[in-house]
């Protein structure tokens, strides 16, 4: 290779973070909305396996009404049930107070908290305006601090809504530096319905840049379109170091018709590795928990490289 090739080539990765933290969300997102109830033992044995692989962050469940999300109705037994390895977290969402209770009975120290930059959104999802469920948040923020857990703040329909369109930036970063300032220490930027590009995705970032900075902002990417690995390579750019995902792409939006899955952890792990940023995961212990739950819940692999990868050594 020339010398001009190797300046290009170190130019263009040196744009990118040394390390990416990814946080795990399968076992909450990716589940929560499959129709038929997966095992309280299977959930804490895909959230065990997961545990292995390197992983500091898992999503466990959610601590939510039973009657809207049934899949979550076992919370406290998956979060006791689990194996708690030192290093590594485990938070829950929380919607409420009556939730953030809940999960304090099961011994929980982390906590995620969800806020929309849709109108639209805020009133299918929740029946409140935004201002109205960020009053909601700020309640259960203001208890949870009481008991000095971590909280973890989300934004829906950062770029796209599937009921007002696309969404003013200005408005994302609105509602994401109100989080933080209320005391979440990382606001989760969340593509819901997948129809961010680098281009949407770009321009979402540069507002909200303006009021917060990289460190404390992760980006959540659905893969509708085909975009998520696109739209990761374009948050690292901006110096975006904490992802999240979901292994096998498992997920959805019940408020979003025709919403895929969140990327799969497999193919951003992947992506990383090829351009030298470390994860910390190992690849092949992915691979086994992600072809674990998607055995036990008769769902074809959403992850390209897990799909690919069809070596003896990754086979359960």
């Amino acid at each position: 290779m020339s010398f001009k090739c190797h300046m290009r080539l170190y130019s263009t990765l040196k744009r990118y973070p040394k390390f990416v933290r990814i946080v795990e969300v399968g076992p909450r997102d990716g589940l929560q909305n499959e129709k038929q109830i997966v095992p309280t033992d299977v959930k804490i044995q895909f959230v065990n396996l997961l545990s292995k692989t390197g992983l500091k962050c898992i999503e466990t469940t959610a601590f939510v009404s039973p009657k809207w999300v049934p899949q979550m109705s076992d919370s406290s037994e998956v979060f006791k049930g689990i194996d708690k390895i030192d290093g590594v977290s485990y938070p829950v969402l929380v919607p409420n107070v009556q939730g953030l209770q809940s999960s304090l009975q099961a011994g929980v120290r982390e906590i995620a908290a969800f806020g929309a930059a849709s109108e639209a959104f805020s009133k299918k999802n929740i029946n409140c305006s935004i201002a109205e469920s960020l009053k909601r948040i700020e309640t259960v923020i203001e208890e949870a601090k009481k008991h000095d857990l971590r909280i973890r703040g989300y934004v829906s329909c950062v770029v796209g809504c599937p009921y007002e369109g696309a969404i003013d930036p200005k408005k994302v970063a609105g509602v994401a530096k109100v989080l933080y300032d209320m005391g979440c220490y990382e606001i989760s930027l969340g593509d819901t319905i997948g129809v961010g590009t680098p281009g949407s995705t770009s321009r979402m970032l540069e507002e909200v840049l303006k009021v917060l900075p990289p460190a404390v902002l992760a980006l959540h990417c659905h893969d509708t379109y085909g975009q998520a690995l696109a739209n990761i390579l374009t948050g690292l750019e901006y110096d975006i170091s904490t992802l999240d995902a979901s292994v096998s792409g498992l997920g959805g939006c019940p408020y979003a018709a025709g919403a895929s899955g969140n990327v799969a952890t497999e193919d951003v792990v992947y992506m990383l590795d090829g351009l030298g940023v470390s994860t910390g995961v190992d690849l092949i212990k992915l691979i086994k928990a992600g072809r674990f739950i998607c055995s036990k819940i008769n769902r074809v692999n959403g992850s390209k490289v897990n799909r690919a990868l069809e070596k003896p050594e990754c086979q359960e």
